[in-house]
């Protein structure tokens, strides 16, 4: 007889998690609290408007080809994907920096900022390149179990690369600060200031340069969509609209869950929910992490989003577009070191329908505004409509345009959202950063220390936040249930 494995949330970790455990053959069940899947890859549709609700960047495509490849599939079969040219545009007070696709572009865009930076851009790329194959090899694939994963000749002969930060090593090559802070960007995924990542995780450059920007048609959730198929293909079944009320154990042991006041029993569970959220559902003798070392953990930023509609294209903007026109360090101080509301803050725009016409309605476009914030701040619709005409006021003076008039709608999302949609701790938005003390082993486990076949996957646990390491979070728990467990 099957084993049975109930998986708590349908986001990239769970998804992945769910068709590993079913290929394996284990009897799997997924409970989703909302009315979609997906997790913080949500769809938002408004009148012929759609937009991606959470990640919006497809980095890293080689992991989502992994994936897919595991279950004899190409992503070619079950999504169309475009590589962005550009891949974004940075604005700054004065100019617009352009990110082509392909290394020869940047550096020559690099150069035209500051003569030499070519040179030293290449160098840097060299050692990301390597970084990326190290993460790929020797530390993302592994759970997180002990810190003998990490000891290798690859890492062992590099290890000044976890001791040192990025920001020191980027200033150490370039002197302009606007390439440093497009030098700097890519690691605000992994949610920690520049300062505070180990210049190992440039590798997020060779990301962004070398694997490029690229954009599956119709958005992000067409990912969720193949993975929901993939699921059901493979015998998965799917609960939405069920909120997970309680995790039972009985004698160290899970025996299920409570969904909607009613016992569902399972030889396993899954977590695929917040962490921190998830062991609220146990008997608090069960809980590995207490509130103390939750509070001291640092926190990847939260997120005030906005989602427009226009009633016209708009000018002067690409797909991916990143306003730094004003103070990058400011910005991260009041996220990560004083935590309150940005006085000047630094904001990110996303318009598919510039590269997707079918996500806007004939001659629109759709608009998601993003700015980062600290968790856990008080929201309201006065500070949030607040911060949408500075967005609004700062994008028409930047590009040029006017734009207000020009809105049909604007829907926006924060703290307290994420809270109640996600039931996420602080109401982050990417989980926990990964700074050197959060860093593989040093992150929560995926197996329970205290409860027999109760698991975890997901954005605070390995390898970190993202969607390709929620995709490979999901895959390293369904090995270890599969070494832990027995399928017949």
């Amino acid at each position: 007889m099957k084993k049975k494995v109930v998986v708590i949330g349908s986001g990239f970790s769970s998804l992945s998690a769910s068709c590993y455990l079913a290929k394996q053959g284990f009897d799997v069940e997924i409970i989703e609290k909302n009315t979609d899947l997906g997790g913080r890859a949500g769809r938002l549709t408004i009148d012929g408007y759609t937009f991606d609700t959470g990640p919006s960047w497809y980095w890293m495509p080689d992991v989502f080809d992994r994936f897919f490849k595991d279950f004899g599939k190409k992503t070619s079969d079950l999504y169309t994907l475009d590589r962005l040219d550009p891949a974004y545009r940075v604005f700054f007070a004065d100019e617009t920096i352009t990110i082509g696709s392909g290394i020869d572009k940047i550096c020559q865009e690099f150069e035209r900022i500051e003569k030499g930076s070519a040179v030293q851009l290449k160098k840097i790329m060299t050692v990301a390149r390597e970084n990326y194959k190290i993460a790929m090899q020797d530390i993302v694939l592994k759970p997180g179990a002990s810190p003998l994963e990490l000891v290798t000749w690859d890492t062992v002969t590099r290890i000044d690369r976890f001791f040192t930060s990025i920001s020191r090593e980027i200033r150490k090559k370039f002197k302009n600060p606007k390439l440093i802070s497009v030098l700097e960007f890519p690691v605000l995924f992994l949610g920690a200031k520049p300062t505070r990542t180990p210049s190992f995780y440039s590798f997020m450059n060779f990301a962004d340069f070398g694997l490029g920007t690229w954009h599956p048609k119709g958005g992000i959730y067409e990912i969720v969509r193949a993975m929901k198929s993939l699921c059901e293909e493979l015998g998965v079944r799917i609960r939405t609209s069920s909120t997970v009320d309680k995790i039972h154990v009985n004698r160290g042991s899970v025996t299920g869950i409570q969904v909607n006041g009613a016992t569902i029993e399972a030889d396993v569970v899954v977590c695929g929910s917040d962490y921190h959220h998830s062991e609220t559902l146990l008997d608090e003798k069960y809980r590995q992490y207490s509130e103390a070392y939750w509070k001291k953990r640092t926190f990847a930023p939260s997120s005030l989003l906005f989602y427009v509609g226009f009633d016209r294209k708009l000018a002067n903007v690409g797909h991916h577009n990143l306003f730094f026109d004003t103070s990058f360090e400011k910005h991260a101080e009041e996220i990560y070191d004083r935590p309150q509301w940005p006085t000047e803050p630094l904001f990110y725009a996303n318009f598919p329908s510039v590269t997707d016409a079918g996500m806007a309605p004939k001659d629109g476009e759709s608009g998601f505004f993003l700015i980062p914030i600290a968790p856990d701040l008080k929201d309201s619709q006065e500070i949030k409509e607040r911060y949408f005409d500075l967005v609004i006021q700062r994008f028409e003076e930047r590009t040029s345009q006017k734009i207000r008039e020009n809105i049909v709608f604007h829907q926006s999302f924060c703290v307290s959202d994420f809270k109640e949609k996600y039931n996420s701790y602080k109401g982050n938005a990417y989980g926990m950063a990964n700074t050197l003390a959060q860093t593989a082993f040093l992150r929560p486990k995926l197996k329970s220390k205290k409860v027999k076949n109760l698991f975890f996957t997901g954005q605070l646990t390995v390898p970190g936040p993202g969607v390709p390491p929620a995709l490979i979070s999901g895959k390293l728990v369904s090995e270890l249930i599969g070494k832990n467990i027995y399928t017949e």
